[in-house]
């Protein structure tokens, strides 16, 4: 910013100050040179002190000319008039006081005000030349006056106009950009709820899954370390595992909030259970893992079995290359589905998942024959209750997350016992005209079912 930006900002902040400044500055020039010119035999001079004293009702109100143009115009116009009726047809140069308000009530006054203002100076250039053509008879120099007058008003007006225009411009851009300010702002606050909303779904996932099978696996190795030692090993396998992978999960998830180490290589669990940069060789670690989709259904119901559930697995229709996305919400509400009938099924209980491909929509129903009907009080409104009557976060972060892909997700008792988590999606545009099959994954037509 240059010298002059800088000064006609402080004068806009200091405005009231500056104009009595200049006023009382140049006041007693005016009215000196307004009293001169009244002495110096002029016609209609009026007087030397009556000059002085209109002079000053004149020059007086330029003060507030910027904080108070309403005001300071009205004053300015009745002395202006006054001394007109007084028989003093001119106090210069105290008389240029009317083209100052007159620019100053356009450049800052309300429309109506500039609109008063140039009006009133247009009637003062008539009365101005009637006065000139009563007293000196002479209809060509009274006319003159009046003209000159008029043409000043009018030059002024139009100038001020103009600046009125461009003071509008800047101060609607200057909005614009503080709105637009407000909106960034909000923005990044709307952007930064959502992404530690979708962590905090991703977490509770991660952590309420795992646990779920730990737990579960824990206490049956306990139970079966006396009896029974190969069940006991096959347990704390799968709880080894199932810790393995939600580490995994973790530093993955984790890994989008480190700021501070950018360049560093990614970590990973090496083969072998050993965590990368955990007792590694320097530069061992292994790229992370890609995010799961629909493809890791078979995972998850492995998953299942090796905890002591009787799990089915049905596929109908084609199957379709989900958007990473999309898969991934498949897969968390699958995991979800799972770990709530773990936690209100009861003892033993046989669970069918359901994925059925259509043309235009991908649905995945997850059943059991448990006491999810008389579970339903504890999980009402939520699937992942974290306790009896408690309050959780597993069928709200079900929802959300098919929110997102235009889904729905029900929940409720099945007819005859039970309870049933249903998911259904819409596939995205393309998808379903075209899609690619899925690796690994043969296309059928008719159910394929895997029961153990």
């Amino acid at each position: 910013m240059g010298w002059y930006e800088r000064w006609t900002a402080w004068t806009e902040r200091h405005r009231f100050a500056v104009d009595v400044v200049v006023v009382a500055l140049t006041a007693p020039w005016v009215v000196v040179g307004s009293a001169a010119y009244a002495s110096s035999g002029t016609p209609y001079g009026g007087g030397t002190w009556g000059a002085a004293l209109w002079a000053a009702a004149l020059w007086a109100p330029l003060a507030w000319r910027y904080v108070r143009p309403v005001p300071a115009t009205a004053v300015v116009a009745a002395a202006a008039l006054g001394h007109v009726v007084a028989g003093i047809p001119f106090v210069m140069p105290a008389d240029f006081a009317i083209l100052i308000v007159l620019y100053a009530v356009t450049v800052r006054g309300p429309v109506w005000a500039h609109r008063a203002a140039i009006t009133t100076a247009m009637l003062g250039a008539g009365i101005l030349t009637a006065f000139f053509y009563v007293v000196a008879g002479d209809l060509s120099g009274a006319a003159a006056f009046g003209i000159m007058g008029a043409v000043s008003a009018v030059a002024v007006w139009a100038f001020a106009l103009m600046r009125r225009a461009r003071r509008e411009t800047v101060e609607a851009l200057r909005d614009r950009a503080r709105r637009l300010e407000i909106e960034r702002d909000q923005q990044a606050r709307i952007a930064t709820s959502a992404e530690r909303a979708r962590i905090a779904r991703e977490m509770h996932d991660i952590v309420a899954h795992s646990l779920t099978v730990i737990i579960a696996q824990a206490d049956g190795g306990r139970y079966a370390a006396a009896t029974s030692p190969e069940a006991a090993a096959r347990a704390l396998g799968v709880v080894s595992e199932t810790g393995r992978a939600a580490l995994a999960d973790m530093r993955r998830l984790l890994g989008v909030l480190r700021s501070d180490d950018a360049d560093a290589a990614p970590r990973a669990p090496l083969p072998g259970g050993v965590p990368a940069g955990d007792g590694a060789a320097p530069g061992a670690a292994v790229p992370l893992s890609p995010q799961p989709d629909d493809a890791d259904l078979d995972s998850l119901v492995a998953q299942a079995r090796d905890s002591g559930m009787q799990v089915s697995l049905v596929r109908v229709g084609t199957p379709r290359r989900l958007p990473p996305g999309a898969g991934l919400t498949l897969h968390r509400i699958c995991q979800e589905a799972l770990s709530n009938v773990r936690k209100h099924a009861g003892p033993s209980p046989t669970v069918t998942v359901a994925l059925q491909w259509t043309e235009r929509a991908v649905e995945l129903a997850v059943s059991d024959d448990g006491r999810g009907a008389s579970a339903a009080a504890e999980a009402d409104g939520d699937a992942g209750a974290m306790g009896p009557g408690g309050p959780g976060f597993g069928l709200l972060g079900m929802r959300e997350r098919a929110a997102l892909f235009g889904g729905t997700v029900t929940a409720g008792p099945r007819p005859g016992g039970g309870w049933r988590v249903r998911f259904a999606m819409p596939l995205p545009a393309g998808t379903a005209a075209a899609g690619a099959p899925v690796p690994g994954a043969a296309p059928a037509t008719a159910p394929e079912e895997t029961t153990q």
